[in-house]
């Protein structure tokens, strides 16, 4: 039945009885009020079924997104992963992860509080999806670290989208309103960039990501601690 049927009561219940090519006319009183009866119980129904499906879809929204951030979280990213996968395999076409770790995050905490962190972390949300296209996938898979799925992507591609990400936070400033020493902090980010291999599993490449991830914080540590 179309929507417009259940318009405002008692047009819904006109309507419905059209549809259903009854008449009326022809029944007796208590033909006419058991058939409008039955009329106002498939309208309610009807009206009841429409709330539970915004109600699903609410939670199912609440239940993929992140507490904070406007990502996916854990479970929604990984999910997605292993969606991905499937289709690089079908179609063989390439796919890669970047598994993103903000460096320095901590003292922002500790200096500014907590709600000038919260406000980094939801600004470095912005940011990835500033820079990533509409079909990838970006996720925050926990405190301070995001995970970005890169569909039909080569390796080569998702390492320049790495180097975006971590040129683009590497030069944020961070300041608080409420600081009256007027202090700024950096955090910067290290990523991980790994491809996908046929026959590998969601767990699987994001633990490479990972490894990835702090293979590169430790090289930035390496060459920061040299130009010191």
């Amino acid at each position: 039945m179309a929507d417009d049927v259940f318009s405002p009561r008692p047009d819904r219940r006109r309507a419905l009885i059209d549809i259903l090519g009854v008449d009326l006319s022809a029944m007796d009183r208590h033909a006419r009020a058991a058939i409008e009866a039955l009329c106002d119980e498939v309208i309610a129904l009807r009206e009841e079924l429409s709330t539970l499906r915004a109600a699903l879809s609410e939670a199912e929204l609440l239940a993929d997104n992140d507490a904070l951030c406007p990502l996916f979280n854990r479970r929604a990213f990984e999910r997605e992963v292993r969606r991905e996968i499937a289709l690089a395999a079908r179609f063989r076409t390439p796919l890669s992860l970047i598994f993103v770790d903000l460096d320095h995050f901590k003292p922002v905490n500790d200096l500014f509080g907590h709600a000038t962190g919260d406000a980094v972390l939801i600004k470095v949300s912005e940011i990835l999806r500033s820079i990533t296209r509409e079909t990838d996938i970006v996720g925050r898979l926990g405190g301070d670290e995001f995970g970005i799925v890169l569909s039909q992507a080569t390796l080569s591609d998702s390492e320049n989208k790495a180097a975006q990400v971590t040129e683009r936070i590497d030069s944020l400033v961070i300041r608080s309103p409420d600081d009256p020493e007027g202090r700024e902090l950096h955090i910067g980010a290290s990523c991980g960039v790994v491809s996908w291999h046929p026959g590998e599993d969601a767990d699987h490449l994001i633990l490479r990501a990972d490894q990835a991830m702090f293979a590169r914080k430790a090289h930035r540590k390496t060459g920061r601690s040299a130009q010191g």
